[in-house]
């Protein structure tokens, strides 16, 4: 969604589903619209493989449309994809706080379950479950923290 509103906004959007799908042919009449539509082209490829992730940079590395790469990426995101949800999901089971920051790590998890509940919104990640997932993978040096949170949950019930 984010993606969309910014190829419109840099009117882009039309080389995915408007007018300018294509390019413009090779002629003599064209050559000022084929040269125009190459750069907004290269600007909308720019904006959409600098926007995912390196685990799927591959899928489009080679792909010189951007209604192409848009396809793709939808197919990619936008259905049930069973190997992709297993993928985040075990990223999310194995995922401590390492040598990020606590807003970085926080911002992390936020954004796998953010992910997974787009890929599943069957199976939404709730609050509670979010709150585990945050807790169960900080460092030692917060058990502290993350003790007196179970005990405030444990009272609370």
């Amino acid at each position: 969604m984010c993606m969309e509103a910014y190829l419109q906004g840099q009117d882009l959007w039309d080389l995915i589903v408007g007018a300018e799908v294509e390019i413009p042919a090779n002629t003599a009449e064209n050559e000022e619209p084929r040269r125009k539509w190459k750069i907004k082209c290269g600007k909308a490829l720019f904006a959409l493989r600098t926007s995912i992730g390196r685990e799927l940079i591959d899928h489009v590395r080679d792909v010189n449309s951007p209604k192409e790469v848009w396809e793709i990426l939808e197919r990619l995101f936008t259905k049930k994809n069973t190997a992709r949800l297993q993928l985040l999901e075990n990223e999310l089971a194995m995922l401590t706080q390492g040598g990020m920051s606590i807003s970085e790590y926080f911002l992390r998890v936020k954004g796998i379950c953010a992910e997974i509940s787009e890929l599943d919104p069957d199976e939404k990640i709730g609050e509670a479950r979010l709150r585990r997932f945050l807790i169960r993978g900080l460092k030692k040096e917060y058990s502290p923290f993350v003790t007196s949170i179970n005990l405030n949950l444990e009272n609370n019930f």
